[in-house]
């Protein structure tokens, strides 16, 4: 049985995941273990999913941009809000997620609006987020950013990251390489209608 689904992400869902990370008692020196950090990458994962589904219902007419755009919202501030601390290396890679979950949520919103650079290649955009990074410009690092995932969001291909050095613009293009790796995978989020089976819930 289905019932309408009344949130894209519950604050449920989010604190599901959060106890697992806590579960988890993450250090940066189990790096060498691949499972290690699993987590984070599952809750990344998770949360573009939802937003991607927030997109797909709007362009197919299910919601209104005003909707959309609240409920990409409604997500941003289940991720954002207030939460323990874990210890400084769950904690330091929680930050880290945010961050680039960020870049996630306002490149969503400007597709929605369709407020973005459609015409500048993105390997151009993406050195001129590093150089106003390096001028510790950084809202306008965050703008640029924000433009390249809105076209990452309309098809485009995102452009080789492997020789960028670590930096806030690195953790925002990771969540933007987040969506780009959700949108190659399974699609089956293009077909939610907005019911779930009764008493689902992660």
């Amino acid at each position: 049985m289905k019932r309408m689904r009344e949130d894209f992400y519950s604050q449920n869902r989010w604190q599901n995941w959060i106890n697992k990370v806590k579960e988890s008692n993450f250090k940066l020196t189990d790096s060498a273990d691949k499972n290690a950090g699993a987590v984070f990458v599952y809750i990344m994962d998770d949360v573009v999913l939802a937003c991607l589904k927030v997109i797909s219902r709007n362009e197919r007419g299910a919601i209104p941009e005003d909707k959309a755009s609240a409920e990409i919202n409604k997500i941003k501030d289940i991720v954002f809000q207030e939460q323990e601390s874990f210890g400084d290396d769950a904690d330091l890679m929680l930050e880290s997620l945010k961050t680039s979950l960020a870049a996630v949520f306002v490149s969503c919103q400007r597709y929605i609006t369709g407020d973005f650079d459609r015409q500048t290649p993105l390997g151009e955009l993406v050195k001129k987020a590093v150089a106003a990074e390096q001028e510790e410009n950084l809202d306008e690092t965050f703008n640029i950013l924000s433009q390249v995932g809105s076209r990452v969001i309309s098809g485009e291909s995102l452009v080789d990251l492997e020789d960028l050095p670590y930096s806030m613009t690195a953790e925002l293009l990771d969540g933007i390489d987040a969506i780009s790796a959700a949108m190659m995978g399974d699609d089956s989020y293009k077909e939610d209608d907005g019911t779930d089976e009764e008493g689902e819930d992660f």
